[in-house]
C-alpha cells in the first residue's frame, strides 16, 4: 500500500484515534530518526546495485513515502546512482497495482516491456508483474511472499549476491 492507503486503513479499520496524515507524520519521523542510526541496507545490496547500474539504467519503485526514499539516497550515495525514485503516494495507487513501476518507468523512459523488477514481498511482485515487467524475487525472508506471487516471478534468487546482469536481462 501507498502511505496515504495504508494510514487510512489504520485510521479507519483499526480505529487508531489520530488522523491519517498525523499516522503517517510520525511513522516517516520514527523511520528517519532510526536511520540516522543506521541505514538498514540488505546484506550485499550495495554490491549489487553497482553491479546491476554498470549495464543498465536503474529506477526506484517503492512503497516507502518520498522522504524515507530521499534519506537512502543520500545517506547510501545511491542519489547518483538511481535516474529515478518514486514513492507510491506519488501515483494513484500502491502495490500490488502497477501505477509506481509505471512511473518509473516513464521517468526512465524505458517500455516495461524492456524494463525488469527486482521485489521481495507478494504485493511487490504481483505489481511488477502488472506492470509488464521481467520479474526477479528475492522472497523476504521475515514476511515471504505466497506461492502464488512467487509463480508470477520469472526468476527467483535466494540473495542480492545471485542478482547478476543476465538475470535481470533475461
Amino acid at each position: 500500500m501507498s502511505s496515504p492507503e495504508w494510514s487510512a486503513y489504520v485510521h479507519d479499520t483499526l480505529g487508531v484515534p489520530v488522523e491519517a496524515a498525523e499516522i503517517s507524520d510520525r511513522v516517516v519521523a520514527h523511520v528517519l530518526r532510526s536511520y540516522e542510526e543506521r541505514l538498514p541496507l540488505l546484506p550485499g545490496a550495495e554490491a549489487a546495485v553497482a553491479r546491476i547500474a554498470a549495464r543498465s539504467p536503474l529506477g526506484l519503485a517503492s512503497s516507502s513515502n518520498k522522504e524515507v526514499i530521499e534519506r537512502v539516497m543520500e545517506s547510501s550515495g545511491w542519489g547518483s546512482v538511481f535516474e529515478c525514485w518514486v514513492s507510491s503516494e506519488e501515483v494513484a495507487r500502491g502495490k500490488p497495482a502497477p501505477d509506481v513501476f509505471l512511473e518509473a518507468a516513464r521517468r526512465l523512459g524505458v517500455d516495461p516491456a524492456n524494463g525488469a523488477g527486482v521485489e521481495d514481498s507478494h504485493n511487490g511482485i504481483l505489481a511488477a508483474r502488472a506492470a509488464g515487467l521481467r520479474v526477479i524475487a528475492i522472497p523476504n525472508l521475515e514476511f515471504p511472499p505466497s506461492a502464488e506471487a512467487l509463480a508470477a516471478a520469472d526468476v527467483v534468487i535466494d540473495s542480492l549476491a545471485d542478482l547478476e546482469p543476465g538475470k535481470v536481462e533475461g
